[in-house]
C-alpha cells in the first residue's frame, strides 16, 4: 500500500485545477481543521491553483480546539493561503436551545452540517468550488458526516488511504505537529477517530486494502493475521455504510432518468 507521492502530488494537482477550470472556476474553498487532511488538501489546492486562490475556513466550536485554530493558521501563513475565522457555536447553541440533546452523536453531526452549511455559503461569495478531505480510509467505513464533512465540489483525497495521506503530507513537508497529531473529526473535546472506531489506521488500512483492493475474501484476510473481530467490524462498516457512497437513488419513471440513462453533460449545440 505505498504510494509514489511526487507521481500522487502531479495526478492530483492536475485534478483540483482541471476540475475546477472544467466550470469556470479559478479558486478552491476548504474546511481548514488543523488537522492532516484538510492540511494535505490545502497545500495541493494551493499549488495546483495559486496561494491567492485558495480560502481557507477555520470553524471552531468555542475555545476548545485552540491548538487545532493554531496549527490551522500557522500552515495557512506557512502556504499563504488566506484563512477566515468563524465561531460556529451561537448557531449550534441556537439549535440546541430549541432541541436540547446529550447525545454527542448528533451534537457532532450538527456541527459538521453547520461547517459544511458555512463552507457552502462561502462558496457562493467567493465564487469558488469547495474541496473535500475525505480519505479512502473514512469513505469505505463510513466515518463522515452526510451533508457534512463529506459534502464537496471534488475530492482530491478520496482515493487515497489515511496512511497514504500521511506519506503524501510528509512529501509536502507540513509541519511535524500536523503530521503526529492524533486523528479527530472534531467532533466534541476529546474525541479521536481510532478510539470511536476501536481500531488503529494502520490496522484498518491494511485490511480495507485486502478486502477491497486486493478483493480478498474475510476468511483470508483473517488467515493472513488479521484478528477476527477487526476483519468482521471492518466489514460491517463496508457494507452498512454504502448509502454514504451514493448519490440518492431516483425512482425511474420517464424514458431519461438522471442517474440512470441521462449520465452525460448536456451538448448545448445539439
Amino acid at each position: 500500500m505505498k504510494i509514489n507521492a511526487p507521481f500522487a502530488e502531479k495526478v492530483l494537482c492536475a485534478f483540483i485545477r482541471e476540475e475546477l477550470h472544467k466550470f469556470g472556476f479559478r479558486k478552491g474553498i476548504i474546511g481548514l481543521s488543523g488537522g492532516l487532511d484538510s492540511s494535505v488538501c490545502a497545500a495541493l489546492a494551493a499549488r495546483a491553483l495559486g496561494r491567492k486562490n485558495v480560502l481557507g475556513m477555520i470553524l471552531p466550536y468555542k475555545d476548545t480546539y485552540g491548538k487545532d485554530v493554531e496549527d490551522a493558521r500557522g500552515l495557512a501563513r506557512k502556504l499563504g493561503i488566506r484563512t477566515r475565522l468563524l465561531d460556529i457555536s451561537p448557531m449550534v447553541d441556537a439549535y440546541f436551545s430549541l432541541c436540547p440533546t446529550e447525545d454527542q452523536v448528533r451534537i457532532g453531526n450538527k456541527m459538521a452540517r453547520e461547517r459544511m452549511s458555512i463552507l457552502y455559503d462561502h462558496s457562493v461569495l467567493e465564487k469558488a468550488l469547495i474541496l473535500g478531505t475525505s480519505n479512502k480510509t473514512e469513505l469505505l467505513i463510513g466515518y463522515g458526516t452526510i451533508h457534512g464533512d463529506m459534502a464537496c465540489a471534488i475530492n482530491p483525497l478520496g482515493d487515497l488511504y489515511k496512511s497514504q495521506v500521511r506519506a503524501l503530507g510528509a512529501h509536502l513537508r507540513l509541519p511535524a505537529r500536523i503530521l503526529k497529531k492524533t486523528p479527530t473529526a472534531g467532533l466534541w473535546p476529546g474525541q479521536t477517530d481510532e478510539d470511536e472506531i476501536g481500531i488503529s489506521y494502520s490496522e484498518i488500512d491494511a485490511i480495507l486494502y485486502e478486502l477491497i483492493d486486493e478483493r480478498r475474501p474475510a476468511k483470508e484476510v483473517m488467515a493472513s493475521g488479521f484478528k477476527r473481530e477487526a476483519v468482521e467490524k471492518i466489514e460491517a462498516l463496508v457494507v452498512s455504510s454504502e448509502f454514504k457512497r451514493k448519490m440518492p437513488p431516483i425512482a425511474k419513471i420517464s424514458a431519461r432518468t438522471v442517474g440512470h440513462d441521462f449520465l452525460y453533460s448536456y451538448d448545448r449545440n445539439r
